[in-house]
């Protein structure tokens, strides 16, 4: 039996590229990640459609099928694959059970996340060479608009951009929370004026993790308690700091940092790295430790945020200023916190009630 090449993701120049005996094969996917480097994509962003793209370019490998032979019908076998794929069992890990409660198939984010990651790369080799087919099947019209098509008196008439029809329908799940003995657990467990400062701006201030990671010095006004957050899509707004995490943060600059040259407002600690940017693998270290020793697996970065979300929502405040703290392009986005508000239903619920009697 002929043995599958080689091929693997390896960072480069501040991009990622292919490499293996078969890199030579997916010139193409090299090309594509060097030009969403270029329209200044996240750094994260581009890692995970280079492992994405990685995934897809290795199935091909088995399959025998060259970039340049694949057809809608090649990708229809691909979405089939990831369905139907034995996932081996790991506690956490991204399966999506399918059948008779047994691991089979990755999950529908996965899925969709790939295949957006494989329409990305074929609308860039048409971009490049506008004769060359597309074999995404495309479906109906997307219903978000940009701003700009959605300005003017004909705003309304606007329609979207047609959409890939190679999708598996995913799930809406509610984001969740984490009540309040997890929360007291997870920031307990955490030691280092650093490590409080990171989780205090996730839980108080709903940053992302990208966002707590991106943060210089001088983003903070410690004094005026703001802080200017560059999100997704390098869209920029200024959110208040709660005072006790203000302090915290004070007390991490004057006591704990490192002496470095870096404007990096959290850096490596101890180690041959320190005093440099705390990165992402570093910050999911910390809180994979933090989950186990405080014994709270739900404890991500992203469940603080959430937390943060709720707790606004819960709080009676308006849907926009939610929209603005969280940095939300969509209001949509905010609104799944009202669902995740049992006191305001709860207390809408016995209004009712109260009424009919």
């Amino acid at each position: 039996m002929e043995t599958v090449p080689q091929l693997r993701v390896e960072e480069q120049g501040g991009g990622w590229v292919l490499a293996g005996p078969a890199a030579g094969m997916f010139g193409l996917v090299d090309d594509y990640l060097a030009y969403l480097v270029d329209r200044n994509y996240s750094p994260r962003t581009v890692r995970a459609y280079a492992f994405d793209l990685l995934h897809v370019c290795r199935w091909l490998i088995e399959e025998g099928v060259a970039l340049e032979e694949v057809s809608t019908d090649t990708l229809l076998r691909y979405l089939a694959a990831c369905r139907t794929a034995r996932l081996p069992d790991r506690p956490g890990g991204n399966v999506y059970p399918i059948r008779d409660g047994r691991n089979v198939g990755y999950a529908p984010a996965t899925i969709n996340r790939r295949l957006a990651a494989v329409s990305g790369l074929f609308a860039f080799r048409q971009l490049r060479d506008p004769d060359a087919p597309n074999p995404v099947p495309r479906g109906k019209q997307a219903r978000r608009t940009s701003a700009g098509e959605r300005a003017g008196e004909l705003g309304h008439l606007a329609r979207g951009k047609p959409r890939s029809a190679l999708r598996v329908r995913q799930p809406r799940r509610l984001p969740r929370g984490l009540d309040r003995d997890e929360t007291a657990a997870l920031l307990a467990s955490f030691r280092s004026w650093r490590d409080q400062a990171i989780a205090g701006l996730m839980l108080f201030s709903g940053l992302r993790s990208a966002e707590v990671l991106s943060l210089k010095i001088a983003d903070v006004d410690i004094g005026a308690g703001w802080v200017r957050v560059v999100g997704k899509g390098d869209k920029e707004r200024r959110v208040p700091i709660d005072r006790e995490v203000a302090g915290i943060i004070q007390t991490y600059l004057l006591a704990e940092r490192p002496v470095t040259d870096t404007d990096v407002l959290f850096v490596v600690a101890k180690g041959p790295t320190r005093g440099r940017p705390l990165t992402p693998a570093g910050l999911r270290s910390i809180f994979r430790y933090h989950r186990a020793k405080a014994g709270v697996p739900a404890g991500h970065p992203h469940a603080l945020r959430h937390s943060f979300g709720t707790a606004l929502a819960e709080a009676g405040v308006d849907l926009a200023v939610i929209q603005q703290l969280l940095g939300h392009d969509h209001i949509d986005s905010s609104a799944r916190y009202i669902h995740l508000a049992p006191v305001h239903v709860r207390a809408a619920y016995d209004d009712a009630i109260a009424r009919r009697r």
